[in-house]
């Protein structure tokens, strides 16, 4: 993979063109990096170009400047495509990825080759009252994280990955994220309910693991049923971070929804 600063923004992105015909984006969760997807780039570099970004406040992109946004991702994901003349993609996002690659969805619906969402929500019809709750959830762990980023990692760990490995791996990632790097997700309501989801032009793979909190299941059912088209999974013996959790299980649920649907 080879590490690119994005031009007019602080956006660091990882990419692999081995003259394939298709392209594939990776969107992280919160407080890692890129580096989650490492067992889905050596899975899928030989198959597929590969384009992975580290979101504003994460990873390599630091370097930000007043006026940068969490809001303005989509916009400098397309200026990464633009730069390296993709076309389309299919996006996969876990957690806060997921919700990011929706965001570009209802922005730039031409670029999709596919999307497929983990551990997210549908940001286009979100229960407000969940929205509340989730918050205050996420504000008791920015004060953890404000009295010791170890503390707040070692307890995200278990909220995030449920394999003893999976949650080693994903504490080393989240044991560097910058405090200051909050300031950054504070932006993200402004993307709940503010598009309609209209009739697809693209297929939609949603899922989540078993073990992830019990609120993941049922916004996941609630946006299967809102968008009955869709295909939807639950990994067994994972948690939140399914991809790090069952990796092998999710590369071939992820490679089978593509060929899936190349072949309709």
């Amino acid at each position: 993979m080879t590490k690119k600063i994005s031009d007019g923004s602080p956006i660091a992105y990882f990419i692999s063109n081995e003259g394939h015909d298709e392209w594939v984006l990776f969107i992280h969760a919160a407080f890692v990096t890129h580096e989650m997807f490492k067992t889905q780039f050596e899975y899928f570099r030989d198959k597929y170009n590969i384009l992975a970004i580290d979101i504003i406040g994460h990873g390599l992109s630091s370097k930000t400047r007043k006026g940068d946004s969490i809001l303005k991702m989509s916009e400098w994901i397309l200026g990464i495509m633009q730069a390296e003349g993709i076309g389309k993609l299919h996006i996969v996002g876990v957690s806060l990825g997921a919700v990011l690659a929706q965001d570009f969805a209802n922005h730039y619906p031409d670029a999709i080759s596919s999307l497929a969402c983990f551990g997210g929500y549908d940001i286009n019809n979100f229960d407000i009252s969940i929205q509340r709750k989730n918050s205050s959830q996420q504000i008791l762990m920015m004060l953890k994280a404000l009295i010791s980023v170890k503390w707040f990692a070692k307890a995200n760990r278990k909220i995030s990955a449920y394999t003893p490995k999976a949650q080693d791996e994903f504490f080393a990632m989240n044991i560097r994220f910058p405090k200051k790097s909050f300031m950054f997700l504070a932006d993200l309501n402004k993307m709940v309910n503010r598009h309609i989801t209209g009739k697809r032009a693209y297929p939609l793979l949603i899922g989540c693991g078993r073990y992830d909190i019990p609120m993941e299941l049922e916004l996941t059912e609630s946006w299967k049923a809102n968008e009955p088209d869709c295909i939807m999974v639950v990994f067994e013996n994972a948690g939140h971070c399914v991809n790090m959790d069952v990796p092998m299980e999710f590369n071939k649920t992820i490679e089978s929804f593509w060929k899936r649907q190349k072949n309709l």
